[in-house]
């Protein structure tokens, strides 16, 4: 049996950031590590990984939605499963409704199998579907508190219909999510975040977003929040001075609650492929290092007009330490016999 430590990082989130409304962390991969043998612990007692992330002063988790994945990872039945658990521990919860089958991201936003795609017939389904899943929550007394109509469609969504070169279709289909959840049942309801990456480039969220929404028929009311991606392991473009500016036009511009959705940072990164803002090269590749980080974001957040809060993207997903960087492990946690020397902080705090 394998197990994994709980780093000083994570009580950041408890120890930083008291006026941030969502304290959280994605941990949609939990159910898949725990199925592959993996048991996590802190304080040398084995635990559910609720209850440690509970424990640390996180309030709210981040799960993401796979319309019908091959293998059942990440759909609703999985879904509805994490959320029972998290809201045992009085978690809130986060849906990232990813409009696919696999990944959504900027690079791939593929229609789910078996849907239309022309832009009628799609924008209806679509509106169906979020209305199907509100429900689902509804029904099943786990109300999620944020619900994101798409993850990272700063490229669009549901490809290729909802491609940038068509932002009609993107705001259609945009409108048609957002009425499926406000239609549905779920009391209450949630608030409805659009979410980009690249958090740290303004000029790429005005763009989006001025694009969107002179399209047509998304209208600004029907955004509660704006969410976007940090990761400053992808060039040194994205320093932190640049999210700070980015986030305070997108709130003064728009008037929206704002969340970083994903950061990371790495304990362990030998040879990253870029380099890292100049602004944040004096942290160190350590658990500390990664309680820095996040204490630095948080304060960003906090300093943002309506910023409410962050979340860590999959710091428990210990067969994929890297999380999709150059960096070896950017999770929060350590596998046994390399535990983190910041273990100790759980003591002092």
């Amino acid at each position: 049996m394998r197990f994994s430590f709980v780093s000083a990082a994570l009580l950041a989130l408890s120890s930083v950031a008291n006026a941030l409304t969502y304290k959280g962390v994605d941990w949609s991969s939990v159910l898949v590590e725990e199925r592959a043998g993996i048991r996590y612990r802190s304080n040398g007692h084995e635990q559910p990984l609720e209850n440690i992330l509970a424990a640390n002063g996180v309030n709210s988790v981040r799960q993401r939605v796979w319309v019908n994945p091959w293998n059942g990872e990440y759909n609703l039945d999985y879904n509805l499963q994490l959320a029972r658990r998290a809201r045992t521990r009085g978690l809130g919860i986060y849906l990232t409704l990813h409009f696919s089958d696999t990944w959504a991201d900027p690079g791939q936003q593929r229609i789910p199998s078996g849907w239309p795609t022309d832009i009628d017939n799609l924008s209806w389904r679509l509106y169906n579907y979020t209305l199907e899943i509100s429900n689902a929550f509804q029904a099943a007394g786990v109300q999620p508190q944020i619900i994101s109509i798409g993850n990272e469609i700063r490229s669009g969504l549901l490809f290729p219909t909802g491609r940038t070169s068509q932002f009609h279709n993107i705001a259609r289909l945009l409108d048609s999510a957002s009425w499926g959840i406000r239609d549905s049942r779920l009391d209450p309801q949630p608030k409805i975040m659009v979410h980009l990456d690249n958090g740290w480039d303004w000029g790429a969220q005005e763009w989006w977003y001025d694009n969107v929404l002179a399209a047509g028929p998304l209208q600004l009311s029907e955004i509660d929040m704006m969410g976007v991606s940090y990761y400053p392991f992808y060039g040194d473009g994205a320093t932190l001075s640049s999210l700070q500016s980015t986030l305070r036009n997108m709130a003064n511009r728009w008037g929206k609650e704002m969340v970083v959705a994903e950061i990371n940072w790495p304990h362990s990164c030998p040879s990253p492929a870029y380099p890292f803002p100049g602004d944040l090269r004096g942290i160190p590749f350590s658990a500390q290092g990664q309680a820095d980080f996040i204490r630095r974001v948080a304060n960003v957040v906090e300093s943002t007009p309506r910023g409410v809060g962050l979340y860590y993207w999959e710091p428990a997903w210990m067969n994929n330490q890297a999380l999709g960087s150059s960096c070896q492990s950017n999770t929060l946690f350590s596998w046994p016999g390399d535990a983190l020397s910041s273990l100790s902080v759980f003591h002092q705090i």
